[in-house]
C-alpha cells in the first residue's frame, strides 16, 4: 500500500484546503494533483475546494458562486477562459499602443534630422562666408604696404567686390558660429535621447512579440494586484 492510500480523505482533503487557503495552491497546482491517482483525481474535484478558488481568482464573481449542486470546477473553467480572452485582448492593445510608441519617436528622430542638416548648412556658409571676409581684411591691409602690381590689383578687386563693412559683418558672423553650435549640441543631444527611446520602445515590443499570444503573461503589476486580492481574500475566511 502506498503511503498516498494510508492517509484517509479527511486529512487529504485538509491538506489540500490549507495549500488553497495559504494561496500556495492555484487552479494548475490542483490540476496537476487530480492527475496524480483516482482517490487525489476525486478528492481535487470537490465543490469547496474550486468554490474558494473561485472567490480568490474572480472576487468580482464571488456572488456568483454556485451551490453544491452544480460544478464550481466547470464555473471556473468558464470564467478562467473569459479571462484569458480579456488578457490576450489587453495584451493585443498593449502591442498597438506600443507599435504606436515607436512609430511617434521613428517621426520624432527624423524632425530632429532635418533640423540637424539645416543648422550644419547653415554653420557651413557662415564659415564660408566668414572665411572669404577674413581674406578681404587681409587684403585691405596688405594694400597699405608696396608689393608686385599685379598682386596689388587682385587684392584691390577683392576688396571692392565686398559690399559689406567688414568688421562689423564678421562680429555678427562669430556670433552666428556659435549660436550654430550650441544649436547642434541641443540638436544631437536631443537625438541620442530620443534615439534611446526608440531603441527602448524597440526590445520592449519585441519581448511582447515574443511570446505567442496564447502565452500571454499578466504584467507585474496584474501579479501583484493578484497576490493582493488572494491574501485580502484569505484574510476575510
Amino acid at each position: 500500500m502506498s503511503w498516498r492510500n494510508e492517509l484517509p480523505d479527511e486529512l487529504w482533503r485538509k491538506i489540500l484546503e490549507i495549500g488553497i487557503k495559504a494561496s500556495s495552491f492555484t487552479y494548475k497546482d490542483l490540476c496537476c494533483v487530480s492527475i496524480t491517482c483516482r482517490r487525489l483525481h476525486r478528492l481535487s474535484d470537490e465543490h469547496s475546494l474550486w468554490s474558494h478558488l473561485i472567490s480568490v481568482d474572480f472576487p468580482n464573481q464571488s456572488s456568483s458562486v454556485p451551490s453544491p449542486s452544480s460544478s464550481a470546477k466547470s464555473l471556473y473553467g468558464i470564467w478562467f477562459e473569459r479571462e484569458r480572452e480579456r488578457k490576450l485582448w489587453a495584451h493585443k492593445r498593449a502591442v498597438l499602443r506600443k507599435e504606436s510608441q515607436v512609430s511617434e519617436h521613428l517621426r520624432k528622430l527624423r524632425e530632429i534630422e532635418v533640423r540637424l542638416r539645416e543648422e550644419r548648412n547653415k554653420l557651413n556658409s557662415a564659415l564660408s562666408e566668414l572665411s572669404n571676409l577674413h581674406k578681404v581684411s587681409r587684403a585691405s591691409v596688405a594694400l597699405n604696404v608696396w608689393q608686385p602690381e599685379v598682386v596689388r590689383g587682385r587684392q584691390k578687386q577683392l576688396v571692392e567686390q565686398c559690399g559689406v563693412p567688414v568688421e562689423s559683418r564678421v562680429r555678427a558672423l562669430d556670433m552666428e558660429v556659435k549660436l550654430c553650435n550650441q544649436q547642434l549640441q541641443v540638436f544631437d543631444k536631443a537625438y541620442r535621447d530620443e534615439k534611446r527611446r526608440l531603441d527602448t520602445a524597440k526590445e520592449e515590443l519585441k519581448s511582447m512579440k515574443y511570446h505567442p499570444v496564447r502565452d500571454y503573461k499578466p504584467t507585474s503589476d496584474e501579479s501583484h494586484e493578484h497576490r493582493r486580492r488572494r491574501k485580502k481574500m484569505n484574510s476575510i475566511h
